[in-house]
């Protein structure tokens, strides 16, 4: 499969995500961009999920029918073309780290696939659910980990 090259100008790959896109600081999103999406993609999915939440894998943005020839999103903003779904705390769109205190770091997987055909999913889909659901769909993929503690 493919490499899709997924990249933040805010924080490097297993570094650490200013507390700007937390939860405790201005909760916006931080600017991704994104290159290498292969020919034939049918859209984009973007995902960031925490592994490392005390109850589960935690939903912090999910976002399907991103514009394939798009390269990114501006800090704050949705990708071109892309509808959000609601995350783990109950809200549309992104929802920023904010880790239980004094649960050390946690890994934010923020991940992108190129798809061949559009994404099934139920009416609030969890982070396992996608990942069922990009199975055999997949033409590329790309992903950047970040990290939060409080």
């Amino acid at each position: 499969m493919t490499r899709i090259e997924l990249r933040s100008e805010a924080f490097a790959d297993h570094a650490a995500i200013p507390r700007r896109h937390s939860g405790e600081g201005e909760d916006v999103s931080p600017p991704l961009t994104w290159s290498a999406v292969p020919d034939g993609t049918s859209e984009l999915v973007l995902l960031c999920e925490d592994p490392d939440a005390p109850g589960g894998t935690f939903l912090h943005w999910l976002v399907t029918g991103i514009d394939p020839e798009s390269t990114g999103a501006r800090e704050g903003e949705r990708p071109p073309g892309g509808q959000e779904w609601p995350n783990g705390f109950a809200r549309m769109g992104w929802g920023g780290p904010m880790p239980p205190p004094g649960h050390g770091a946690h890994r934010y997987f923020f991940r992108l696939w190129a798809l061949s055909e559009s994404l099934p999913l139920p009416g609030r889909p969890t982070a396992d659910a996608v990942h069922r659901a990009v199975k055999g769909r997949e033409l590329a993929s790309g992903a950047l980990v970040g990290t939060y503690r409080r």
